[in-house]
């Protein structure tokens, strides 16, 4: 059955082949007439069931000779240098060709649609009834949370001591361990800010170390706290990630509630950093200066960049900030300057430039009182900020200070966040004046006797 059918399918790809090509090279009416001599070829071609009923072509090819149409066609068939079975042949096999492409492509639409149709069945889950147990359906492995969104951010060892006598309170920060890392280069440049709440009077800040995972800061700050206050405060240590031109990230903070601590002896533990809390830190904003010193010309020069993110002071949402700049020589008030006063923004660009004589033994003895101010043309102006840098500084206005005498005759420029006025003036204890040197004094009183 299959060789006559392919014998079929042979003879209907010739017939069409050549009705393609007498359409296009004779005139309507003779083309016209070709087709209908062919369908009647085509219907005297009969298969049946059993192999002796074919009916033989042969002669309809020898009977086409009459017609010159057919006898072209023949010609060009004799032309090509096969067999005409050949020619049949391959004729066949792209016919077979563009039907199993069709096929393909039916089966595999086919088999799309039901998926689609199984899978809608398992989500809508229509034949489930109550006593079913669709609970205990296991979640893919990718969707399963095993606590990995509680980001690891490292450890701290410190430590705590209380002199009652004193009413001194000692925190010691002694390492870090395993600390999240927060630069591209999978380290971070790690600091420790430590203060007391509620109060919050003074603000110490360890050393930052560069590059590193595993700080050794190894440092200890007193607090002045009596015994009534100390069960109500609470002990802050915040771990953050120092960037010279950014704002810097806080990798953690550990809270330690004093009331909870047994005072007997000194306590020396190491805590798991916590993420930081949202509701107590207050941002009075930041700045950006930059420090020059040349030894040789005993200059210190002052750029006054730019501040960012200021609190609000006036009515409308706004401030009108100026920059105030102090030097204290041995915590006595000394020398300073100020800028130009920005209207009715938070964001000021002052871009100014002050230059202080200071010679090379006083730069090692003196202090920098950066202040932030709004200016009020009526009443008093209020103080929006503080950060002082010097000799007495610690963390990164100690870094910024030492990194300014390190590199003579450069400008280094650094962002500063912000503290408030009270803690700056608690932590430093400015004296109101300067003292009068000996000398000066000495001709005062030969010009101004008593």
């Amino acid at each position: 059955m299959l060789q006559y059918s392919a014998q079929w399918l042979s003879l209907l790809v010739e017939e069409i082949f050549i009705l393609f090509i007498m359409s296009k090279i004779l005139p309507p009416q003779h083309s016209s007439h070709v087709k209908s001599n062919l369908s009647s070829k085509a219907k005297s071609f009969t298969v049946t069931d059993h192999p002796t009923t074919l009916i033989s072509t042969t002669s309809t090819y020898t009977n086409t000779t009459a017609d010159p149409a057919v006898a072209f066609i023949n010609g060009l068939l004799d032309r090509i240098p096969l067999p005409r079975w050949a020619i049949y042949t391959i004729f066949a096999a792209g016919g077979l060709l563009i039907l199993l492409c069709c096929l393909c492509v039916c089966i595999k639409c086919c088999c799309k649609g039901k998926k689609k149709k199984k899978k809608n069945e398992q989500i809508n889950l229509k034949a489930v009834n109550g006593k079913t147990t669709t609970a205990l359906v296991q979640p893919d492995v990718a969707d399963v949370d095993y606590g990995s969104t509680k980001k690891q951010r490292g450890k701290l060892l410190y430590s705590l001591e209380y002199d009652g006598p004193l009413s001194e309170l000692k925190l010691g920060i002694k390492q870090a361990s395993s600390l999240m890392a927060m630069d591209l280069g999978g380290t971070s440049d790690p600091y420790v800010r430590v203060y007391i709440l509620p109060e919050k009077s003074k603000t110490y800040e360890t050393k930052v170390f560069r590059s590193t995972l595993n700080p050794v800061f190894n440092e200890q700050f007193t607090f002045q706290l009596p015994k009534s206050t100390l069960m109500k405060s609470t002990a802050v240590m915040k771990v953050f990630d120092f960037n010279r031109f950014s704002k810097h990230e806080i990798i953690g903070e550990i809270r330690v509630q004093l009331c909870n601590v047994d005072w007997n002896h000194i306590i020396e533990e190491w805590q798991e950093l916590e993420a930081p809390a949202k509701f107590e830190e207050e941002n009075l904003g930041e700045i950006c200066f930059s420090l020059r010193y040349v030894p040789s010309a005993s200059k210190l020069t002052v750029v006054i960049l730019e501040a960012k993110n200021l609190k609000s002071m006036d009515v409308g949402g706004s401030s009108d900030p100026y920059v105030k700049m102090q030097l204290a020589l041995d915590k006595r008030k000394w020398k300073k300057k100020k800028t130009s006063i920005k209207k009715k923004t938070l964001n000021p660009y002052f871009n100014e430039s002050f230059v202080f004589d200071v010679s090379l033994d006083q730069i090692q003895r003196v202090n920098l009182v950066v202040s932030v101010w709004d200016h009020d043309a009526v009443t008093r102006n209020d103080p929006i900020g503080k950060i002082y840098l010097g000799c007495d500084a610690t963390g990164n206005q100690l870094r910024h200070w030492a990194d300014m005498l390190s590199n003579p005759r450069r400008p280094v420029a650094q962002w500063h966040s912000l503290l408030s006025a009270e803690q700056v003036n608690s932590t430093l204890t400015l004296k109101k004046k300067m003292p009068i040197p000996s000398k000066m004094k000495e001709s005062a009183q030969q010009w101004y006797p008593k």
